[in-house]
């Protein structure tokens, strides 16, 4: 390690700001263990967890802002609510696809695509899926296309009440119901 020479000064605001960041860590600390017990006895968390790449936190996350189930006729309509489907534009004769609308809760969405991140890396299933799409369409549309594609998923789930023996084979637990 190297010692370099720090004014008095300098040393004490280096010392407030490792105080800061220490104070910071402890709160993200306390506010992530609330979240957990809040999603404890949650209906679905059994389900959700069961699925690669979601674990305690982001189960939680994604309940609280899916709420219930049933309120989405379909993967569509709870897709366009978490806001990962196409701006359309249209004009007279005239239709255009833009950009994901992004109307949805940015939590939802951020945690959902975190989820999808870790998903890929352990599941045969959406590692192809993402990985054909990255060859067309680049890693940023492929990533929120997998991510739509795994609320897909989730949905599915929560809607039958499926728990995953083993998710990466699509293999539901034998005591599911």
């Amino acid at each position: 390690m190297v010692e370099a020479a720090v004014s008095e000064t300098a040393g004490f605001e280096l010392e407030v700001i490792v105080k800061q960041i220490m104070g910071l860590t402890e709160g993200i600390e306390e506010l992530e263990g609330k979240i957990k017990d809040k999603g404890k006895g949650v209906k679905g968390q059994g389900s959700l967890q069961s699925i690669t790449g979601i674990g305690e936190l982001s189960s939680t996350i994604l309940l609280c802002s899916i709420g219930d189930i049933a309120d989405f006729e379909n993967k569509k309509k709870l897709a366009a609510y978490a806001g990962l489907v196409p701006r359309v534009y249209e004009s007279n004769e005239t239709v255009r696809h833009g950009r994901i609308t992004k109307r949805g809760d940015k939590i939802f969405r951020t945690t959902l695509v975190q989820v999808t991140l870790i998903a890929i890396r352990y599941n045969d299933y959406l590692r192809s899926f993402y990985t054909r799409l990255r060859t067309k369409k680049g890693s940023g549309k492929a990533i929120i296309a997998t991510a739509r594609k795994l609320l897909g998923i989730i949905y599915d789930t929560l809607r039958n009440e499926w728990v995953f023996e083993d998710f990466n084979h699509f293999v539901l637990a034998e005591n599911w119901q």
